[in-house]
């Protein structure tokens, strides 16, 4: 299958790896001049691609040109800029597809749509994208607006926290003061299990459904990366027990019962 791969980073680029391996023709790409000779060493055929509300930079109907499935990978950025419109770049990127001959679309989204609570919800794919943040809410517009289209079925598949062999949120935590949320459950997933789930998700042609992608173990913040810490000998984090702690649990349902993976990496 020929596929376009929009976001060729962390988990975009050895996601196209796996996929090469598997027989599939993959067009990939960034927004960084610097790293299309990467996607090409790779094996891609790589793309400049850069989205934007008003307009895209690149040949964009080239890069979606005898693909059949269009796999999404590109954060919305409000971190770096909260005035960031990234509803706006989806719907600029769904006409593209609407007039191309992508058939299906898979959807990198994140558990963030869900609301964190001090009752420490537990969410499975049946519940709504309640959540009420920025991010929140821009996340499950893009979701509904891929959803929304006749013309290819659309995939949701939303991850919780990421970590891999050169990534871990403990790293960013270590040695930090009053860090918030000490009980609330953690909700992460590695790498390698997020592009195994994305493979048998094209494997089974799991189309039109969406997916929670969390690994089934939750211990609380404060007791896990205390001991992550501990393990890598890193500082351990000063966790703020004055504030009532607000979070949630994701339960992976539906892959469970649409794809039968079975997760290949833990927590720990």
């Amino acid at each position: 299958m020929k596929i376009s791969l929009l976001g060729c980073g962390w988990l975009g680029l050895p996601l196209s790896k796996k996929l090469l391996e598997e027989g599939h023709i993959i067009k990939g790409s960034t927004t960084s001049m610097e790293k299309l000779s990467k996607l090409s060493e790779a094996g891609l055929i790589p793309y400049r691609i850069k989205l934007f509300a008003e307009g895209v930079q690149g040949d964009l109907s080239a890069f979606l040109e005898d693909s059949e499935l269009l796999i999404i990978d590109i954060p919305p950025g409000l971190r770096s800029d909260p005035e960031a419109n990234f509803i706006g770049k989806i719907g600029r990127l769904k006409d593209f597809i609407e007039k191309s001959s992508i058939k299906r679309v898979l959807f990198v989204s994140a558990t963030s749509v869900y609301e964190d609570t001090e009752e420490f919800p537990v969410y499975t794919e049946e519940d709504s994208s309640n959540g009420t943040a920025e991010n929140s809410l821009q996340l499950k517009s893009a979701e509904n607006e891929l959803k929304n289209s006749e013309h290819y079925e659309a995939t949701i598949v939303r991850f919780g926290g990421l970590f891999g062999p050169d990534r871990h949120p403990v790293n960013y935590l270590s040695g930090k003061k009053n860090v918030k949320d000490p009980k609330a459950p953690v909700n992460l997933i590695h790498l390698e299990d997020c592009i195994g789930i994305i493979s048998k998700i094209i494997e089974k042609e799991a189309w039109g459904i969406t997916f929670n992608a969390v690994y089934p173990e939750h211990p609380t913040k404060a007791a896990y990366y205390t001991r992550i810490a501990e393990e890598k000998n890193l500082g351990i984090p000063e966790f703020d027990l004055e504030m009532v702690s607000k979070g949630k649990r994701i339960e992976s349902v539906t892959l469970e019962e649409v794809l039968d993976y079975s997760f290949q990496q833990g927590i720990y």
